[in-house]
């Protein structure tokens, strides 16, 4: 199996990371554990959770996601199996949110308890915090590091100025740097990531790991029509994309799907782990069926004719 640094924070992980956000939403737990295992024991190591997932389930309080991984290390044995990342900043009830030092600290402890460890491997910040100086934040990060609670820090949904001011921020006190970001980063959804914000990942030697690899299901081509999109769980997220260019590139995949005897979402995975700065897509699945399609798109190398085609399409 492949390996990919992770930028600068010393891990490196097999070049898929398994998204959490599902697990206690539209993964139970039983499912969710044996997610876990078939992806572990395929060689594949990075889990990224939060300590939010899944506070927008009706009756969920946030650490959902954090305490089904925590059981299944704690039934499994596999702690040493896994890179464990999870994040904060992010609005949890009757707790707070931001990257203030004192709710850093409060919820590294909280995550770790429902996770049933000692470390977090890739501890991130889940949002930018404009009202918290970066040196505050970063203090705090240092803190964990040197008590071992934490191996490495990364970033999440930061824009190409702020990581830079992030980054000047730590050099300039002796702190802790960023090590890896996640962008929202996709076929349909390119623009964010593409440019200043790639880059700088590049010139810095940030690791890269893009969530939403798959834009909500929607290039999985399971969604082609508004009817489609009724019911399902993230139905509103993907009627929101649903339009002339998205259904084109759907057109675009389904031809290289043909082409190479794959699924749209094993080709969707393929351009992305051909693009430049990526380490390793995030991943959400709600079955080791869907887990296995998507293992399949790490045997694809895309001809240059059909990275251009999807470029094209997508631009």
């Amino acid at each position: 199996m492949e390996h990919r640094r992770l930028g600068r924070s010393g891990l490196a992980c097999a070049p898929l990371v398994l998204g959490c956000h599902v697990f206690g939403w539209t993964a139970d737990a039983a499912a969710s554990c044996a997610i876990l295992d078939a992806f572990v024991d395929r060689g594949f190591s990075l889990l990224d959770t939060a300590d939010t997932y899944s506070t927008w389930v009706p009756g969920h309080s946030g650490g959902e996601s954090e305490t089904i991984i925590g059981d299944w290390l704690q039934a499994t044995g596999k702690r040493d199996r896994v890179l464990i990342a999870t994040k904060v900043g992010g609005n949890m009830p009757d707790v707070g949110k931001g990257l203030s030092r004192a709710h850093i600290i409060r919820s590294a402890e909280d995550s770790l308890r429902r996770l049933r460890t000692d470390r977090i491997d890739l501890y991130q910040a889940h949002f930018d915090d404009t009202a918290t100086s970066f040196e505050e934040t970063l203090e705090a990060f240092a803190t964990l590091i040197q008590s071992g609670k934490v191996r490495a820090i990364g970033a999440s949904n930061y824009s190409a100025p702020r990581l830079a001011e992030a980054l000047a921020a730590a050099r300039a006190h002796g702190l802790p740097l960023f090590s890896c970001l996640q962008p929202h980063y996709n076929l349909v959804t390119r623009a964010y990531y593409e440019g200043d914000l790639r880059r700088l990942c590049l010139e810095e030697d940030i690791g890269v790991i893009p969530f939403r690899a798959l834009e909500a299901g929607f290039l999985t081509g399971k969604y082609r029509s508004m009817e489609d999109t009724v019911g399902a769980a993230r139905g509103a997220v993907v009627a929101g994309i649903l339009d002339e260019r998205s259904l084109d590139i759907l057109r675009e995949l389904d031809r290289a799907a043909a082409q190479f005897r794959a699924t749209p979402a094993q080709i969707a995975i393929a351009w992305l782990l051909a693009q430049s700065g990526v380490t390793a897509p995030i991943v959400s699945v709600t079955s080791v069926a869907q887990l296995t399609e998507i293992f399949g798109a790490l045997t694809l190398t895309l001809d240059a004719r059909t990275l251009m085609r999807l470029d094209m399409v997508s631009a």
